[in-house]
C-alpha cells in the first residue's frame, strides 16, 4: 500500500488507523497543499487532495472512507464496528459526522487564517467558523457522557476520524471551549502508541 500524506492533514487519519493495525505501508509525505506545491501530484490523484491511499486496483481520496475501507479489508479488527452489532449506526454515523460536520468548518477557518494571502484573509469568516465547529462538538461532548469512547464501549476508528477534529482544532487554537469531556477522551487518544507513531511520521 502507498498512502500520499502532509503533515497535520486529514491524512493522519488514514497514517494512524494503518499504525492502528500494524499494516505495511509506504508514505509519501508532501508539502501542504500538494496541488500548489507539488503539482505533479495531480498526475497520482487528479483532485490534488490528501489524503490518496493506493492499493492494488483500489484507490481513495476520503480519510474516514480510507480508516473503513482498512478495517474491512485487512480485518478482522476492533477498530470497526460490525453491521450486526448494537452500536453500529451510532459508529456509522461518527464516522461520517467526522468529516462532514466536523471538520469541514475548520476549513474555513484554515483557509481565512493562514492560506490566503494576507489581504485575502476574512477574520469574520474564521471566527464564525469557530464557533459553529465548537457547537458540532458539543454534539460530541453529548455523545461521550458515560463513555470513554464514541462506539462499542471501545476504541474505534470513530475514536480516529472525530479525534482528528480536535487535533486539527488545536493546531488552529480553536480548542480551548472544548468540553471537559471531549478533552478527557482526546488526552486517551493521544496517549496510544499509534497515535504517537503517526504523529511522528515525516
Amino acid at each position: 500500500m502507498q498512502l500520499y500524506h502532509c503533515v497535520g492533514a486529514r491524512s493522519l487519519r488514514a497514517v494512524w488507523m494503518l499504525e492502528e493495525m500494524g499494516l505495511d505501508y509506504e508514505l509519501v509525505v508532501l508539502p501542504f497543499p500538494p496541488r500548489v506545491f507539488k503539482k505533479e501530484y495531480l498526475a497520482v490523484n487528479p483532485l490534488g487532495t490528501i489524503p490518496w491511499l493506493v492499493d492494488g486496483e483500489a484507490r481513495l481520496s476520503e480519510s474516514s472512507a480510507i480508516c473503513q475501507y482498512l478495517g474491512t479489508t485487512y480485518g478482522p479488527t476492533d477498530l470497526v464496528v460490525a453491521p450486526h452489532a448494537p452500536d453500529y449506526a451510532a459508529y456509522l454515523n461518527w464516522m461520517f459526522f467526522s468529516d462532514a460536520t466536523a471538520t469541514f468548518p475548520q476549513t474555513l477557518v484554515l483557509r481565512y487564517t493562514e492560506l490566503e494571502p494576507e489581504e485575502r484573509r476574512i477574520p469574520q469568516v474564521a471566527e464564525d467558523y469557530r464557533k459553529w465547529f465548537l457547537g458540532r462538538m458539543r454534539f460530541v461532548e453529548a455523545g461521550l457522557e458515560g463513555r470513554d469512547y464514541l462506539a462499542a464501549g471501545r476504541f474505534t476508528a470513530a475514536d480516529i476520524t472525530v479525534g482528528y477534529a480536535v487535533y486539527l482544532a488545536k493546531r488552529l487554537k480553536i480548542d480551548a471551549d472544548l468540553g471537559p469531556r471531549v478533552q478527557d477522551w482526546y488526552a486517551r487518544l493521544t496517549a496510544r502508541d499509534a497515535f504517537k507513531r503517526a504523529d511522528a511520521r515525516r
